[in-house]
């Protein structure tokens, strides 16, 4: 079960922080943008961290406070609520 979750969180933040770099470049080329709930999505799904990598290091939608409210709500899910909800389901049969 962990190594499926490392694969998982592995893949979906390297997307995750490809489509930022990608969507970043679009920018920067004024062509057709990635819609920001794709990227939101991506966030919510697990990519949290590879979606504040992106903000903090290529300075893509810094000024967004929106993509700073999901890296945090995200995090906080998948850190504190995940494995809470995971030990209540195990243990409280």
């Amino acid at each position: 079960m962990t190594i499926f979750l490392s694969i998982y969180f592995l893949v979906i933040n390297l997307i995750s922080f490809y489509l930022m770099y990608a969507d970043k470049q679009k920018s920067a080329n004024k062509t057709w943008r990635i819609p920001e709930s794709n990227l939101f999505f991506l966030c919510f799904a697990g990519g949290f961290i590879g979606t504040f990598l992106a903000m903090k290091y290529i300075r893509h939608k810094t000024k967004h406070w929106q993509f700073h409210a999901a890296v945090i709500i995200s995090g906080l899910f998948w850190i504190i609520g995940v494995p809470s909800i995971y030990y209540f389901l195990i243990f409280n049969h």
